[in-house]
């Protein structure tokens, strides 16, 4: 690894912490209490909402009837806001609705997901991350993902042990434009979101035997994604920049 980049990406990460803690002494206390009860209440609902179980959703299903798939999109939606693994949504569609139905709704509502979390993330930290965009150690990264983030997002998609918020919340400090990210993530999620659902199905007695297979053939492809990406030249002229999209 090039010393030199390892030099220059550790200047940079001393220059966020020194903004980061710059801005923050200089919040007024109502700032300091509206992000004192927003801590308060992620850590109260970390502590007291349960991801529910398949027992709880079945009993769901039964209640609302046809407002069920709303309510388990909601549902999906919300939790996965927060670094919780997707895993048992996925599952849990493969149980509740079927392989291809249950396909449907599980990227319908990681898509809805991600996006949301972007959406908010960018929100709150995009205009203290972009100066900071310009810098030595993260130009180069920042205009390969601003002109083809699409096929870094889509290929850390295809693997499974990629966490799934943390991704969303790294996407949303680089300039990674909007529809590139959500169509990434759409079409990047198909194989591994099926393996899970096709899974969650096999659950109830149809065993899959190529399971394990088909997630190291999506990882595979997607470290080769990977790899292609850096070896395709980034494109010139990018300003390192957040971009929003109306």
């Amino acid at each position: 690894m090039n010393s030199g980049w390892v030099n220059s990406f550790g200047d940079y990460c001393r220059s966020l912490m020194h903004s980061a803690w710059h801005d923050v002494r200089g919040w007024t206390w109502h700032r300091w209490a509206i992000v004192a009860v927003a801590v308060a209440v992620l850590i109260a609902l970390a502590t007291l909402v349960d991801v529910p179980s398949i027992g709880a959703l079945r009993s769901w299903s039964e209640n609302l009837g046809g407002w069920f798939i709303a309510a388990f999109i909601a549902a999906y939606v919300f939790f996965t806001q927060f670094p919780i693994p997707r895993t048992v949504w996925t599952l849990a569609a493969g149980l509740l609705f079927g392989p291809w139905l249950g396909l449907g709704i599980s990227l319908v509502a990681l898509t809805i997901s991600a996006t949301l979390s972007l959406i908010i993330v960018r929100s709150l930290l995009g205009e203290w991350i972009r100066p900071h965009l310009s810098h030595p150690a993260v130009n180069k990264i920042n205009a390969r993902l601003e002109r083809r983030g699409w096929l870094a997002i889509a290929s850390l998609r295809l693997v499974a042990g990629v966490p799934f918020s943390l991704l969303n919340y790294v996407a949303a400090l680089t300039p990674i434009p909007i529809t590139q990210f959500v169509l990434a993530t759409l079409i990047g999620s198909i194989p591994t979101t099926a393996i899970g659902v096709f899974f969650g199905d096999a659950l109830t007695g149809q065993t899959d035997p190529q399971t394990v297979i088909a997630l190291i053939v999506a990882a595979a492809l997607g470290v080769a994604g990977l790899v292609l990406d850096t070896r395709l030249p980034a494109t010139p002229g990018v300003q390192g920049s957040v971009k929003r999209e109306e």
